[in-house]
């Protein structure tokens, strides 16, 4: 879960009253945030990943203003500020290919109030808490914070050459060429090949061609230096994904929100008749609530007046209309996309406790599934046969399913490393890797594992369903067809179930040393030597036998045969 240190006294600044350890825990009992550890002087919470504005003072101190009713309602006025004349991004045709998404926002101060030195502390922070979730690392998003009075609008951003780019890095005193930036330095090095292309890289250039900075890598010095006593501020987010880029800035209005600063919409003017005027990323969105789904979600009847006060605790806006309610969220909730996520937090405003729970009126508890049964019986067999029984994850790596060359499973449209790119749809798959992390120990290696997997089906609504396999994989001196087909043969013997083995060609075994396993016409297990190509590719000196049960296959043929 993602975590952060917040500072104590800043959060009980905004609250404006004291906050003892246990009160803090009651309240966040309800929520979505846990406190981790305290001392005098800071908070450190983790949230669920939907509530990542709880991780700034800012954004906690609205939710405890609310949660204990000192503040009530929506922080955010619905009448943002007017954008100034000149303030436009304005995007050239050439980002498009590598990173075309802008969003931004101009800051504010209150009359009487500036940038201090402890708000520009929390926004950086939490600035990289948003790098790290919502922006992938700054792969899908990255943020950037520049004071409007050191440059000058409108802002380009565009592809420069290197050569053409001179400015001095957030974190450097002398002026540096692009090329040697690039080359050079560590940052460049971490990102620059989500801003780079070639000799040309992003850039933000003011109308008087200063660098703000070169996107997502690192801002500059002066154009692109917020400092403390900055009365105006661009916040400005880039990325490959219009809901990453939307998000993150939402996310990072709330430090400023929270402390009186207000907010207008930076225009972007794009290639052709391209016009957007950004108020999108920093405006309330709404959801309609049913009186109904608060009902079912709550599981009894909610007065309306009652809704409404759970509503403005959870910091939400409301306009009531027949049926139900208009809710209004702001910037920094996008987790807020649906009617039953504002049901959910009429239900957490109300505090729910663990008290709260009710038995059924039944004399029975419930009790595991027949076929969860079945599945914990073969576990318990293999454990006893001397199977090390590991427990994998269902994501497999790019690396093993190109090596057996098996197309079926499925892969992830969006995944976050090569490491976990595919769903594996045969335990085979996670055993291989298991083998390859372990050349460093011994043989004979026996592992055994009864878990999901995804197979490829046309009639599931997301093109895949999930069913229970109990995979076994023994690599040793003497291991051969025989060793998994004697496996295969024991599961089935002792469900007393008689079947028929037929040779089959199985991805990633030997041709003519694999077979497939059937039982009343149904196909139930694949078994077979692996491939020695294979074990040479994941440094496995000695062979390897494998054997594979389909338990969700195997478990109605058992109770149709129990019902004859």
């Amino acid at each position: 879960m993602p975590q952060s240190t917040l500072v104590r006294a800043r959060v009980l600044e905004l609250l404006g009253a004291p906050l003892s350890s246990a009160a803090l825990d009651e309240l966040l009992f309800a929520s979505k945030a846990e406190v981790e550890a305290q001392t005098d002087a800071e908070w450190t919470l983790s949230v669920t990943p939907d509530r990542l504005d709880l991780l700034s003072e800012g954004g906690l101190a609205l939710h405890l203003q609310g949660a204990t009713e000192r503040e009530l309602g929506l922080p955010l006025p619905s009448d943002v500020s007017a954008p100034e004349s000149r303030a436009e991004f304005h995007v050239e045709a050439s980002v498009g290919p590598l990173r075309p998404q802008i969003a931004g926002a101009l800051l504010h101060a209150p009359a009487h109030g500036a940038l201090d030195a402890g708000l520009l502390a929390e926004s950086i922070r939490f600035q990289e808490i948003v790098h790290a979730t919502i922006g992938r690392d700054r792969r899908a998003a990255s943020l950037g914070l520049y004071p409007v009075e050191r440059f000058a609008f409108p802002v380009r951003y565009s592809m420069e050459p290197l050569a053409s780019l001179r400015f001095v890095p957030l974190d450097g005193i002398d002026e540096t060429g692009g090329v040697e930036f690039y080359r050079d330095h560590p940052m460049a090095a971490r990102y620059g090949t989500y801003g780079r292309s070639g000799d040309r890289c992003l850039a933000l250039v003011d109308s008087s061609g200063a660098v703000l900075s070169l996107p997502p890598v690192l801002n500059s010095r002066g154009a692109g230096e917020a400092r403390v006593g900055d009365r105006t501020l661009l916040l400005e987010s880039t990325g490959t994904e219009e809901r990453a880029v939307r998000e993150s800035l939402g996310l990072m209005l709330v430090p400023f929100v929270a402390r009186g600063w207000s907010v207008s919409p930076v225009p972007v003017v794009g290639p052709g008749d391209l016009r957007t005027d950004g108020r999108r990323a920093v405006t309330p969105h709404s959801v309609d609530l049913r009186s109904s789904l608060v009902h079912a979600v709550w599981g009894a009847p909610v007065p309306g007046p009652e809704v409404e006060r759970r509503l403005a605790r959870a910091r939400l806006g409301f306009r009531p209309h027949s049926g139900g309610w208009h809710v209004d969220a702001p910037p920094w909730r996008p987790d807020l996309v649906a009617p039953v996520d504002a049901a959910e937090d009429v239900v957490l405003a109300a505090g729910v406790r663990a008290e709260d729970g009710r038995l059924p009126a039944s004399l029975t508890r419930g009790r595991r599934r027949p076929e969860i049964v079945l599945r914990r019986r073969v576990a318990t067999w293999l454990l006893g046969l001397g199977f090390a029984q590991p427990n994998s994850p269902l994501l497999v790596s790019e690396r093993v399913v190109t090596r057996v060359g098996d197309p079926s499973p499925l892969h992830l449209r969006n995944p976050v490393s090569a490491e976990f790119a595919y769903v594996r749809d045969r335990l085979l798959l996670s055993q291989l890797e298991i083998l390859e992390r372990n050349t460093r120990h011994g043989y004979p290696q026996r592992f055994a594992e009864v878990g999901p997997v995804v197979r490829r089906s046309t009639e599931a609504e997301a093109g895949g369903e999930t069913r229970y396999h109990a995979g076994a994989i023994i690599a040793a001196d003497a291991a051969g067809f025989a060793d998994a087909a004697a496996l295969v043969d024991y599961v089935l013997r002792v469900l007393d179930v008689g079947s028929v083995r037929e040779p089959a060609e199985v991805a990633a075994t030997i041709p003519g040393r694999a077979a497939r396993v059937r039982v009343a016409g149904e196909p139930v297990a694949e078994l077979g030597e692996v491939h020695p190509r294979i074990l040479a590719e994941i440094g496995v000196p000695v062979p390897v036998a494998w054997a594979e049960v389909d338990l969700t296959a195997l478990w109605p043929l058992l109770t149709r045969s129990e019902a004859h």
